[in-house]
C-alpha cells in the first residue's frame, strides 16, 4: 500500500530528527576529539556536521510546511542561503587553518576517537542518504534530494577525514591531516555556492 503525502511527510520528518540527533553527537565528538589532536580535518568534519545540523532543522522547517508550496519555496530558499553562507565560512576557516598548519608544521596527535567516528559515519551516512532519496522521490521533494546529496556529501568527507587520521597514525604522514583538509575545502564550497543560489526547490 503506498503512503499518502503526509505518511511521507511524517517519514521525512523522522529522517531530519534522526539527522539532528545524529549530527549533533558526531558534531560534539568531532570537535572535541579534534581539539584535543590538534587536528583541521577533525574540527572541520565537526563544524560540518553542526552545519548538518542547521540544514536539517530548516528541512524540518520547510516540511511543516508541505501543504503550502508557495511556503514551502520561501522557507527552502531561505534556509538553503543561510547553510551555504555557514559552508562558505567553513571552507575559509578550513583553509586558512590547514594552510597553517601545513606551513608552520604542526603535527596532530593520533586520535582514535576520530578515526572510528569516520567508520561509523561511513556506514550511517550512505544508508541514511538512500532513505532521504526514497522519501524525496515520492514527495516529489527537490529539497530532500538536495538534503540527502548533503548527508552523501558528508560520506564524502568522512573517507577524506578517514584517510588523513590513517596515514598520521600509522605512519606518521603529519601533513597528511592539513591535506585532507585541503582536499574537503573544493567540496564544502560547492555545497555553499549551490546553498547561496537557492535554486526554487518544487
Amino acid at each position: 500500500m503506498t503512503p499518502n503525502r503526509s505518511e511521507l511527510a511524517a517519514r521525512g520528518r523522522r529522517l531530519e530528527y534522526f539527522t539532528i540527533g545524529w549530527n549533533s553527537l558526531e558534531g560534539l565528538i568531532a570537535i572535541a576529539a579534534g581539539s584535543v589532536a590538534g587536528s583541521i580535518s577533525l574540527v572541520g568534519f565537526g563544524v560540518d556536521s553542526v552545519i548538518e545540523v542547521a540544514s536539517g532543522s530548516a528541512l524540518l522547517w520547510r516540511m511543516a510546511v508541505d501543504a503550502d508550496i508557495h511556503r514551502r519555496e520561501r522557507a527552502e530558499q531561505i534556509a538553503r542561503r543561510i547553510v551555504g553562507g555557514c559552508f562558505i565560512a567553513l571552507a575559509l576557516y578550513v583553509t586558512v587553518e590547514a594552510v597553517r598548519d601545513l606551513l608552520g608544521g604542526a603535527a596532530p596527535a593520533h586520535s582514535l576517537p576520530g578515526i572510528l567516528l569516520a567508520v561509523v559515519s561511513l556506514v550511517v551516512m550512505p544508508l541514511l542518504s538512500r532513505a532521504k532519496h526514497r522519501v524525496g522521490r515520492a514527495l516529489e521533494s527537490d529539497a530532500m534530494h538536495a538534503d540527502a546529496r548533503q548527508t552523501q556529501f558528508c560520506t564524502y568527507l568522512s573517507a577524506i577525514l578517514l584517510g588523513g587520521l590513517l596515514l598520521n597514525s600509522a605512519w606518521g604522514l603529519w601533513w597528511a591531516d592539513p591535506v585532507a583538509a585541503i582536499v574537503m575545502v573544493p567540496i564544502i564550497l560547492r555545497e555553499g555556492v549551490e546553498g547561496l543560489r537557492a535554486r526554487r526547490c518544487c
